[in-house]
C-alpha cells in the first residue's frame, strides 16, 4: 500500500500540526531520507538515542543536518547524567547523576553541574533534554528511578530540580522535569507495565508534587509525564492519558486547583509497555492529545517511518471523528513550535552562556559524593597492586540501558595490569549455587585484594547473600556500591558512590588506591 506523503508547501494545517506534536526516534548516526522529508513537512521535534551518537563531531553534523530541513527543529536526548547517558553511552558519562547531588547537597554545584551538561549538548546542536527526574524515590524497592531521583526528601528534591532546571536552561537547552505527577513510589518499571501509586492526594501534595512545584517556578520549558495510575487523580486513565492530572491538575490555573504550568507537556515513550500494551500506541497517542499532552515521545523501540505516519494517521483520524477537538491539536503543536522558536533564538531569555563546557566538575562534584565508611579497629591500606575485582550486576534497567559500562574493574586493571575481574548476576548466587559462587570467588582471587562491587543491593537478596558469604571468608574485602546506598555498610572499607557513572568509579578507584585516577 502506498500512502501519500504531504510537502511542506501543499500539506493542510491538520496533517503539518499532527506531524509537528511528534517527537520520534531513528536508527543511524545521519538522518534517513523519510525523516527529512517529514521534518520538511512540519515534525517538530528529533529524538535522538545512544544508536545515533558517535562522537561530538558526529553528533554536530547530525544536527546541522536536522536544521537544513527545519531551523525550528526540537532536537531531544535523554540526557540525566549519571547512570542515563546517550551522548556518553559507550564509556560512562563524565557528570555525576542526580542522587550524587543530592547526597551532596549543594545547589550551587547541582546548578553548575547542569549547566556545563547544557554547554556540552549545546555544542553539539542539542536544545532539548528529557531531564532532570523530579521524582521523589520514596519507595526504596523501586526498580526504575533509585539514583535517578536526588532523594527521598522532597525539599531536597526541589531545591535540586528547581537548581539543575535553571542550570541546563542557562546553557540554551530546555529541560524536561519527569515524570509527572512522580514516579518514585513505584514497585514496576512503566517500560514493562502499568504501576500504581496508592497515595492520597494530600500526600501526593506534599510528597511527589513538591520538586514539579519547584521546576515550574524554576521555569522548565517543559513536563514529561509519567505512565502510572494514580487512583487518587484519576481511578480510569494513567496520568498520561488523564485530563484530570494533565489539565486539571498541572495545566489548570492555582486558583482552580491546579499548578498553572504553561509550558510543554511531553509523554513519556508512548511504545513502553504500561500505554502500547494496554491501549496500543495509536490509541494511547489519542487519549494523551486529548487529555491535554502536547508532544508525543516515541522512536526508543519504535524508530521507523511507518511508526510517525501510523501516529500523524491516527491523530488527524481523531480529530475529524471529533476525538480530539482540532483547537486542541493547535493548540498543542502551537506549543511545540514556541518551544522551537526559543531554542533557536539561543534561549534568549534564559541568558544564555556559550562558553567552553567545564568537564572537570563532573570528577570534583563526585567525590564529593562520596561516601566512605572504614570498619572499627580494622586496618584497610590502599590497593596498590593488582587485585580481584567481583562485579554483581542486576538485570538492566530499561531507562540506563544494557550497553552502558559501570564499575571499577576496567579502572583498576588500567592502573594495574594483571587484574583480574569478573562478573556475577541473579543465576549465578542462587541459594543452591551460591557456595559453589563463593568458592570460585576465593579460588581465583588466591592472596589478591578483593574488592566487591554491587549496585542497589538492598533490591537483591541474591546480592546480599554473596556479600555475606564472601565477607564471611574474607572480612578484609573492600566493597563498592555504586546504586542506591540503603544496606548497612559492610567490608574492611566501604564505598558508596550514589550512581554508577564513570566519574564516580574514578572518585572510587581514587580513594581505593589513594591516588588521582588516570584520566588518560
Amino acid at each position: 500500500m502506498s500512502i501519500l506523503i504531504p510537502t511542506a508547501q501543499g500539506a493542510d494545517s491538520l496533517h503539518r500540526d499532527a506531524l509537528t506534536v511528534l517527537q520520534p526516534g531513528f536508527v543511524g548516526t545521519t538522518p534517513p531520507d523519510w525523516l527529512r522529508r517529514h521534518l520538511a513537512a512540519g515534525l517538530g521535534s528529533v529524538a535522538l538515542f545512544a544508536r545515533n551518537v558517535t562522537d561530538q563531531r558526529q553528533l554536530s553534523a547530525l544536527t546541522a543536518a536536522l536544521r537544513e530541513e527545519n531551523p525550528d527543529i526540537l532536537v531531544a536526548i535523554d540526557e540525566e547524567g549519571g547512570d542515563v547517558t546517550r551522548l556518553e553511552a559507550g564509556s560512562g558519562s563524565s557528570w555525576p547523576g542526580n542522587l550524587a547531588l543530592g547526597a551532596i547537597d549543594d545547589p550551587a554545584l547541582t546548578r553548575d553541574v547542569a549547566r556545563e551538561l547544557g554547554r556540552a549538548l549545546a555544542a553539539c546542536g542539542v536544545n532539548y533534554n528529557w531531564a532532570p527526574s523530579a521524582d521523589v524515590n520514596s519507595n526504596p524497592g523501586n526498580p526504575v528511578i533509585g539514583v535517578r531521583s536526588f532523594g527521598a526528601d522532597p525539599e531536597l528534591c526541589a531545591r535540586h530540580t528547581a537548581a539543575w532546571v535553571e542550570g541546563l536552561q542557562s546553557a540554551a537547552v530546555a529541560a524536561c522535569a519527569k515524570h509527572f505527577p512522580g514516579h518514585g513510589d513505584t514497585a514496576v518499571d512503566s517500560h514493562l507495565g502499568l504501576p500504581v501509586v496508592d497515595a492520597d492526594v494530600d500526600l501526593l501534595h506534599s510528597r511527589d508534587l513538591v520538586p514539579f512545584k519547584a521546576a515550574i517556578q524554576a521555569g522548565a520549558k517543559a513536563v514529561m509525564t509519567a505512565h502510572i495510575v494514580v487512583p487518587a487523580l484519576d481511578t480510569d486513565h494513567p496520568a498520561t492519558l488523564s485530563r484530570a492530572v494533565l489539565h486539571d491538575l498541572l495545566r489548570a490555573r492555582p486558583e482552580d486547583g491546579g499548578l498553572g504550568y504553561d509550558g510543554l507537556i511531553v509523554t513519556d515513550g508512548i511504545e513502553m509497555g504500561a500505554i502500547a500494551d494496554t491501549y496500543g500506541t495509536a490509541e494511547g497517542t489519542v487519549l494523551a492529545l486529548a487529555a491535554g499532552a502536547d508532544a508525543i515521545c516515541v522512536g526508543g523501540g519504535l524508530a521507523d517511518e511507518e511508526t510517525v505516519l501510523h501516529l500523524q494517521g491516527a491523530i488527524v483520524a481523531a480529530v475529524r471523528a471529533g476525538r480530539i477537538p482540532e483547537q486542541r491539536l493547535a493548540e498543542a503543536a502551537d506549543r511545540v513550535r514556541r518551544l522551537g522558536a526559543w531554542a533557536r533564538d539561543g534561549g534568549a531569555d534564559a541568558g544564555a552562556d556559550r562558553t567552553e563546557p567545564d568537564l572537570a566538575i563532573g570528577l570534583r562534584a563526585a567525590r564529593r559524593a562520596l561516601r566512605v565508611v572504614r570498619a572499627p579497629g580494622q586496618y584497610c591500606p590502599p590497593v596498590t597492586e593488582r587485585p580481584y575485582v567481583a562485579s554483581f550486576s542486576p538485570v538492566a534497567n530499561i531507562a540506563v540501558g544494557a550497553e552502558t559500562p559501570w564499575g571499577v574493574a576496567g579502572m583498576l586493571a588500567a592502573r594495574f595490569p594483571g587484574t583480574r575481574a569478573e562478573s556475577f548476576g541473579p543465576a549465578d548466587a542462587a541459594p543452591e549455587r551460591l557456595p559453589a559462587l563463593v568458592a570460585a570467588v576465593l579460588a581465583a582471587a588466591e592472596d589478591r585484594r578483593i574488592v566487591l562491587v554491587v549496585r542497589d543491593v538492598h533490591r537483591h537478596a541474591w546480592m546480599a547473600a554473596a556479600l555475606e558469604g564472601l565477607l564471611a571468608a574474607r572480612p578484609d574485602a573492600i566493597v563498592v556500591e555504586m546504586g542506591v546506598p540503603q544496606a548497612q555498610p559492610v567490608g574492611a572499607l566501604h564505598i558508596a558512590t550514589h550512581g554508577a557513572a564513570r566519574v564516580c568509579g574514578l572518585a572510587a578507584v581514587e580513594v581505593l588506591t589513594g591516588q588521582p585516577p588516570a584520566l588518560g
